[in-house]
């Protein structure tokens, strides 16, 4: 089948170029350049950032968040006196209790921050586990399908959150007033 080329500037020298068709599809000639998937160069869309670059600026929000938590949780042990003789305490116009929920905020930040790394980085935990914890018996590697390593995943996360519930109703049961 032979198709004009477009009179476009930039293709004005191009004679008729004919498309080989095999099947339904029609296949380029050898005289066209292969379009980006992208599209042209004036209406590319940009592509997400790589994981490489997403896990710098995750590390580096982690570290500075544990830094904050650091001096925080300094400032709240050992600048401010004991919990209940700190009433009426203030540092930078900011209470005892201002300070002790920002240090929960921070820590609870930086927990969602570590979730979130070790989602990034589960392939490579699942594949450290399978090589070195779940060899087979004939030498070769273990490989851990995607569905099933995301069941470990979602199972692990499941456990985690069902001890630490645990953990925190046996100490809402048990704590005894003076």
């Amino acid at each position: 089948m032979w198709i004009p080329q477009s009179e476009t500037p930039m293709q004005f020298d191009r004679e008729l170029v004919p498309k080989k068709q095999s099947g339904s599809t029609l296949q380029p000639s050898s005289h066209e350049r292969p379009r980006s998937r992208l599209g042209s160069s004036s209406g590319e869309k940009k592509s997400a950032p790589s994981k490489t670059l997403l896990n710098f600026w995750l590390d580096t929000f982690l570290l500075l968040n544990f830094v904050t938590l650091l001096y925080v949780a300094t400032v709240v042990r050992f600048v401010f006196p004991a919990g209940t003789v700190a009433d009426d305490w203030t540092l930078w116009g900011f209470s005892f209790d201002a300070w002790s929920d920002l240090q929960f905020v921070l820590l609870g930040i930086l927990a969602m921050g570590i979730t979130v790394h070790v989602m990034l980085h589960w392939p490579w935990v699942c594949g450290v586990l399978a090589s070195r914890l779940l060899p087979r018996r004939d030498g070769k590697k273990s490989a851990i399908p995607d569905g099933i390593r995301t069941i470990y995943g979602v199972g692990l996360l499941i456990v985690i959150l069902n001890v630490v519930g645990l953990a925190i109703a046996a100490a809402a049961l048990t704590i005894q007033s003076p």
